[in-house]
């Protein structure tokens, strides 16, 4: 099979546009909510960058609630509708790629961000187990390899629960069946050592970094990788917890001449 249509694009910038946590939500309606993702996903295809994540919020200790589900993928259909051009993609707060993979099959996104795919790794909802095998079976039921999977390696949000490298947990998740990887150090120098030591390690696989990207540096790490995941650097400075707008356009079109820059 081809490489997925995620890798095509040239720069390959993917913008985390965050919901809500729907459980704290005091008006629930979905004109609200599609109000709030055409705003602002608005900002992400005007400013030409290819690929929007929606990003599930909602604290959930298991399996992701139906409700849940069934919002973050009706949002993601409305962001297709508005803006057929712009790329999609999914990552729920839930330990749940049967849930992921739903939504981004019923939206029609292009790719799915998991982000414990190998090993055990502690997270602030607790233990995490590799969910690697769940997720390719699933996506194999469904008929949906062109549904890449991004799969992060020892994201820096929780803490690994095993002594193994990050450049071995990386060829872990080659191994496994991951599309591409996503590594994120602690800080920004960390990162880009461990993209390099991955590269040094034989990883093949597309590589994204998945933290502190911004207009400043998101030349240097297009020259260690494959793409970025960028999101509050993309940020309003003078937005009011009150407002639905998030983003800022001129930021967000600093960021991709930034990146177009690259050669």
């Amino acid at each position: 099979m081809s490489s997925p249509r995620v890798f095509a694009a040239r720069p390959l910038v993917i913008a985390a546009l965050h919901l809500p946590d729907f459980g704290k939500l005091r008006d629930k309606s979905m004109a609200l909510l599609e109000d709030y993702v055409a705003i602002n996903a608005r900002v992400f295809a005007q400013a030409g960058i290819p690929y929007v994540k929606l990003q599930d919020q909602t604290r959930e200790a298991g399996a992701m609630r139906a409700s849940s589900l069934a919002i973050t993928a009706a949002l993601g259909r409305f962001i297709k509708s508005e803006f057929p051009d712009l790329g999609l993609g999914i990552i729920v707060e839930a330990h749940d790629p049967v849930a992921a993979l739903s939504i981004a099959h019923a939206a029609g996104a292009d790719f799915v961000r998991l982000k414990v795919f190998v090993g055990q790794a502690m997270t602030a909802q607790g233990p995490r187990t590799g969910m690697g095998a769940e997720a390719l079976a699933f996506r194999a039921g469904l008929g949906r390899e062109d549904i890449a999977i991004l799969a992060d390696v020892h994201d820096r949000t929780a803490v690994p629960m095993s002594s193994e490298t990050a450049e071995f947990a990386a060829e872990w998740a080659q191994k496994t069946g991951a599309d591409g990887l996503i590594l994120t150090g602690a800080d920004w120098a960390d990162s880009l050592a461990r993209i390099r030591r991955a590269r040094d390690a034989g990883i093949k696989r597309p590589i994204l970094l998945g933290g502190s990207v911004t207009e400043g540096n998101v030349a240097e790490a297009l020259g260690v990788c494959d793409g970025v995941i960028v999101s509050t650097a993309l940020m309003r400075k003078d937005a009011e917890p009150a407002d639905a707008l998030r983003w800022d356009i001129v930021r967000a079109r600093c960021f991709m001449d930034a990146a177009r820059a690259v050669r």
